[in-house]
């Protein structure tokens, strides 16, 4: 492993360095790792934001939208003055604004099943900050198939879910805990049902606090564990989650061998 800082990097980095829960070892990993974030809206700004600026040495952003005034009230990677301009590109200029040592990869497409896989190969962990169930079903497949590590996090009016699924590693996938997408219609959106901006904030740094502990190995990962957030009540709860034995995915007997299935491409890489 590189340990070979720069006196800029060990400025830059000196409170991480000073936990001795990281040190050199755990930021040299952050250095080495690559992150594909699904999404660069109210989760995937707050990530890309404090990735970038923890050291990641490589970050993915996946979104084929672009900058509306809509967005500016939680999407705090973007500005008034990148109306118009690609997500992801915005997204990547305001993590480079931080921290211009990271590399950062833009994927400015739709994601489906043809690209899925070898996109979510070429990295070691996923992100996902999407709000398109087919899409976060996608993501959920093609992790498993790929055996990557998927940090979760979705939001809704006051309201936020996280969770980090490693079936290759024993624990539950995705689907174990949601087996199949919801009829349509019946879970809104976060432009039918509003989001409060500051919950997304919350979900999305405590998504990127996972990213980073998954990478330097420290801490109880929230694999097999799903918490939920009131942001009304200011309450936490903890579910604790198990393999489904049944699962259609990472079950002894799984149906889901690829990611055929996932003909409807018709929504984006949809972010909150």
């Amino acid at each position: 492993m590189d340990l070979d800082f720069s006196e800029d990097e060990i400025r830059r980095y000196s409170r991480h360095i000073l936990l001795q829960e990281v040190g050199g070892i755990g930021q040299a990993k952050l250095k080495a790792a690559r992150v594909l974030l699904m999404g660069a809206g109210g989760l995937g700004s707050p990530l890309a934001l404090y990735l970038a600026a923890a050291g990641i040495g490589t970050l993915g952003i996946v979104d084929d939208d672009t900058v509306e005034i809509s967005n500016l009230q939680r999407q705090i990677a973007h500005t008034t003055a990148r109306i118009g301009v690609g997500k992801a590109v915005s997204a990547a200029e305001a993590a480079l604004a931080i921290n211009p040592e990271v590399k950062i990869e833009t994927h400015p497409f739709r994601l489906n099943a043809d690209n899925a896989l070898d996109l979510i190969s070429r990295y070691d962990l996923v992100c996902d900050g999407t709000d398109n169930f087919n899409t976060r079903f996608l993501i959920a497949d093609a992790c498993a198939l790929a055996k990557k590590t998927l940090v979760s996090a979705a939001v809704l009016r006051f309201e936020g879910q996280l969770s980090t699924f490693k079936p290759h590693e024993g624990g539950p996938c995705y689907r174990c805990l949601y087996p199949e997408p919801p009829p349509a219609g019946v879970v809104p959106s976060c432009s039918e049902a509003g989001v409060l901006g500051a919950v997304t904030g919350v979900m999305g740094t405590l998504q990127a606090t996972e990213v980073l502990k998954e990478i330097i190995g420290i801490g109880d990962t929230m694999s097999g564990r799903l918490l939920v957030w009131d942001g009304l009540a200011t309450r936490f709860r903890t579910i604790k989650l198990r393999p489904d034995p049944h699962c259609a995915l990472c079950g002894p007997e799984a149906t889901i061998k690829d990611l055929s299935a996932h003909t409807d491409t018709s929504g984006p890489v949809c972010a909150v």
